[in-house]
């Protein structure tokens, strides 16, 4: 799990042409995302020319904290600073040489923790830098290698991490180690957690409520700590870019609507490792298929917003009468109402599971209807469209 993250063959990361252009207008970039997304092989591919340091190696990482001018100073044409979150400090020297020099796309920043990282970012480089955020493969990148998942339980199983698929590792080996990882030395760098079994324990309760409202209390219940720990250490998770909150929409529409958020991961390869899913073949019968396709077409719809720099507009919707639909994205007074079936016969009941949704916000917005499933052929129907799985990739969301 060591040092730098490998692309397969070079492959275009979809955040490429974002980054390039941001970079055309911006001294610095910051990128941040998951441990082993991609981001040192993307920065690497797309500004060859700059200079290189890894935070992550110790003596690079001594030299950039106990000297910060004279580090930065070797630099002078730039260079990518990979994982800056450990010498956070140096955003305080580098805003001074930015408004020495503030040359576009000269500084390029990474980093796999958000909360000591975008704290000294915000702080020291506002105004100076761009912020995007590279997440695990998306269905568009994976297509790209010669080898690739190709059922949806392949799909599901294998998740998006890049170097899984550039090395062509069996998931559960690979995410086995990951997770080890993540916990000795990721955890441990944003909190003093003294017994990682219980913490590894928790994010394993969490992927048992992939695609559900989030409830703290239950949650700490069940995992034996208090609902204050509970929180803090869903923000860790936040923070390491394992799971995110999906918010509820809220808008004058009359209606009794919930106020949780619901709880899903940026990667359904980890949720699968965390249940215990072994192989893919586990996934047909299993009683959280659903909930694990629903957390993937929430994840592929963030990894194309993210993509494309976009990091709102993205909500669910449900009422206190249980009426509710699994995404809902806004753009501008448009909505497009999206529900998640992991089916694989588009039926009459399946595809008018969103029809109360959609008449409800239609009452006060213009308001289009899809539905995802679990087969193999689009469909075009009265008020719904129909996509599936394999096609999802295609659309702009």
């Amino acid at each position: 799990m060591e040092g730098i993250e490998f692309a397969p063959a070079m492959i275009e990361r979809d955040l490429a042409p974002k980054l390039r252009s941001d970079a055309r207008s911006n001294p610095a970039i910051t990128l941040t995302g998951p441990r082993q997304s991609g981001k040192s092989t993307l920065c690497r591919m797309v500004f060859p020319k700059l200079a290189y340091a890894n935070l992550e190696a110790p003596d690079v990482r001594a030299f950039a904290a106990s000297d910060p001018r004279t580090f930065l100073g070797q630099f002078q044409k730039g260079a990518i600073i990979d994982e800056i979150q450990r010498v956070p400090e140096l955003t305080s020297y580098l805003q001074g040489m930015i408004d020495d020099n503030p040359q576009h796309g000269r500084w390029i920043l990474t980093g796999s923790q958000s909360l000591t990282m975008m704290e000294s970012v915000s702080q020291s480089l506002a105004g100076r830098t761009a912020v995007l955020h590279l997440m695990p493969l998306a269905r568009s990148e994976v297509l790209r290698f010669g080898r690739h998942p190709g059922s949806l339980d392949e799909v599901l199983f294998t998740g998006g991490y890049p170097r899984i698929l550039n090395q062509k590792l069996a998931p559960s080996e690979w995410l086995g180690a990951y997770i080890r990882t993540y916990l000795e030395r990721d955890v441990r760098l944003v909190s003093n957690i003294g017994d990682l079994a219980v913490f590894q324990r928790f994010i394993q309760l969490c992927a048992s409520r992939t695609a559900q409202l989030l409830n703290l209390s239950s949650l700490a219940m069940d995992a034996g700590i208090s609902q204050p720990t509970a929180k803090a250490w869903l923000s860790i998770l936040e923070a390491t870019f394992i799971v995110f909150r999906l918010q509820p929409f809220f808008r004058n529409i009359g209606k009794r609507l919930v106020k949780a958020p619901k709880l899903h991961f940026l990667d359904t390869g980890l949720v699968c490792w965390l249940l215990g899913i072994r192989d893919p073949s586990q996934l047909g019968m299993h009683p959280l298929r659903g909930p694990i396709f629903e957390t993937w077409v929430v994840s592929e719809i963030v990894k194309h917003r993210f993509n494309r720099g976009e990091h709102a507009g993205l909500f669910f919707y449900r009422d206190r009468q249980g009426l509710e639909a699994d995404i809902v994205i806004e753009e501008g007074r448009e909505l497009t109402v999206l529900e998640a079936k992991a089916g694989e016969t588009a039926t009459t009941e399946l595809v008018g599971a969103g029809n109360r949704v959609q008449a409800v916000l239609e009452s006060s917005f213009p308001a289009r209807r899809v539905v995802v499933y679990g087969g193999e052929a689009d469909q075009k129907r009265t008020n719904v469209e129909v996509i599936s799985w394999n096609s999802l990739h295609r659309h702009h969301w």
